[in-house]
């Protein structure tokens, strides 16, 4: 570094001042002078500093690549791995890369599976490409006597491609809904789990550890008992109170009181952000309130969360 402010302070080095430092050179920092061997002229500095930064981001792309490939590769050789059991290994955890690993996967535990697949599917209505076609492995499940049940958020009661996705099924199928849900998961029987990384959205992780999954069960029977039906037999979301605020706007007012914004009690519930801020602006003229900051003041002074609140 002192030889290269030197080149930059005289706009030039000779090359035998930095003959023993040759990562000037390596780095880009020093190139050689046009009009003279002897002489090296430098690279401005604004220049060679994204330079830098940009190779360095590109060797931490590479390396989370290679981490990304070897989990995959490793992930295909442990089932060939004799006598070995993955829930009594190290962690009974296995890394999926990639939609088609996922579903493979999917498709090959729910076809070992014998008495019931849960699932959580947060985020509202589905699109009806995705709910086309059951898949094949899922029927051959409920003809073998299985059971799924499934747990979606209420916005998910108006798509009417789901319904039909419910309706084309045979078998035990059980559908209920919440305002909020946690992230997706899905538990085969009592003995595998899987679960999605926030890292990514093509990568999830496979749990074989009993005490996790039946820890995640337990969550599932949890919310599953607070749910409410909608398939095959849907029951009314809940009336609401007298005061004149619905169900939905109750659980935009929990949120709010939070302190979180827009955006992000739409995501939480599975709404848009406009249909969010139409049930927030409702809440705002019933309560009589001015400001957002007023309006979390006055819902946990009004009651209508409970006597919690």
């Amino acid at each position: 570094m002192a030889a290269y402010a030197r080149a930059l302070r005289d706009s030039g080095i000779s090359s035998q001042d930095v003959a023993g430092t040759p990562c000037l050179v390596d780095f880009g920092l020093l190139r050689p002078d046009a009009d003279s061997t002897q002489w090296l002229r430098p690279v401005s500095p604004s220049v060679i500093l994204p330079q830098l930064l940009q190779g360095i981001a590109d060797g931490i792309a590479h390396q989370r690549r290679r981490k990304a490939q070897l989990a995959f590769e490793f992930d295909r050789l442990i089932s060939l791995a004799p006598n070995q059991n993955p829930a009594t290994g190290a962690s009974g955890v296995v890394v999926l890369k990639g939609f088609p690993r996922i579903d493979e996967v999917i498709d090959q535990t729910t076809a070992a599976t014998t008495d019931e697949i849960r699932i959580i599917q947060p985020g509202g209505q589905r699109l009806p490409g995705h709910l086309a076609d059951s898949r094949p492995v899922e029927q051959r499940f409920l003809q073998r006597g299985g059971r799924i049940r499934t747990l979606y958020q209420h916005t998910t009661r108006h798509s009417l491609a789901t319904l039909a996705h419910y309706e084309r099924l045979q078998g035990n199928v059980e559908v209920r809904t919440l305002d909020e849900l946690p992230e997706r998961l899905f538990v085969f029987d009592q003995r595998v789990a899987m679960i999605p990384t926030r890292e990514a959205l093509d990568v999830a992780i496979q749990l074989r550890h009993p005490a996790v999954v039946a820890h995640l069960a337990a969550g599932f029977e949890l919310l599953w008992r607070r749910a409410t039906p909608m398939y095959p037999a849907p029951a009314p979301l809940p009336t609401p109170a007298q005061d004149g605020i619905t169900t939905r706007q109750r659980a935009i007012a929990t949120l709010l009181t939070e302190g979180l914004t827009d955006t992000e009690i739409a995501t939480r519930l599975g709404m848009n952000v406009r249909t969010t801020r139409a049930h927030i602006s409702k809440l705002s003229t019933i309560l009589d309130s001015r400001s957002r900051a007023q309006l979390g003041y006055l819902i946990g002074k009004s009651g209508i969360l409970g006597p919690e609140v």
